[in-house]
């Protein structure tokens, strides 16, 4: 598993950053926010977001189910991680194959859905802004619900276990002042897309 690695590298006294790729445990899924020069000079002019032309530069790689060039309608992140948290697929064979043969078959069934219920780590997904130096400039992260341990005893939790990559564009900048030169590259943005019940390293 991949994610970015955010870099600062300082030309002539003016701090810059930019991404490269390296791997990383997925624990530090999801991305963090990208620390950057707030300097209105680094961003992109208007010249410089014209969607016909950046959704050409990023050609299929643009996928609209995790990408949104027009900020999202607002959702109460937590009532749409919730909504997100029912339960998906049938229940795991290692739960259906546990030994419950002192109780009744009704009684094994309801408690075999209660653990799957209490066990299960669904991925949450909300709208994250990453900022005019991004296009496009939203994506949908997932995230997994951790508030409480998932496991039974207590003492695990819904951690990070795949992910899945996007290509976004992203407006990069070197050199200083009037010298400097800007252009969008191509970098890799990893999704968290399954959480799984785990120990907390």
């Amino acid at each position: 598993m991949q994610h970015l690695l955010f870099c600062s590298t300082i030309h002539l006294g003016v701090s810059q950053h930019f991404l490269r790729l390296r791997p990383s445990p997925s624990e530090h899924l999801p991305v963090p926010g990208l620390k950057e020069d707030p300097d209105p000079k680094y961003d992109p002019m208007k010249q410089d977001l014209a969607e016909r032309t950046l959704k050409r530069k990023l050609g299929r790689n643009f996928d609209p189910v995790f990408m949104s060039i027009n900020s999202p309608p607002v959702v109460e992140n937590r009532t749409a991680l919730e909504a997100q948290s029912r339960l998906m697929g049938p229940i795991p064979n290692q739960l259906k194959q546990l030994d419950l043969v002192t109780v009744g078959k009704k009684a094994r069934r309801k408690f075999t859905q209660w653990l799957w219920a209490y066990t299960h780590c669904p991925v949450g997904y909300v709208w994250k802004d990453l900022g005019v130096r991004f296009w496009p400039r939203y994506v949908k992260e997932g995230q997994c619900l951790n508030e409480r341990s998932c496991s039974f005893p207590a003492g695990m939790f819904c951690m990070p276990d795949k992910s899945v990559t996007k290509t976004f564009l992203r407006w990069y900048c070197q050199g200083f002042l009037q010298k400097k030169y800007c252009m969008w590259i191509q970098v890799q943005y990893p999704i968290i897309s399954e959480c799984k019940c785990s120990c907390v390293e």
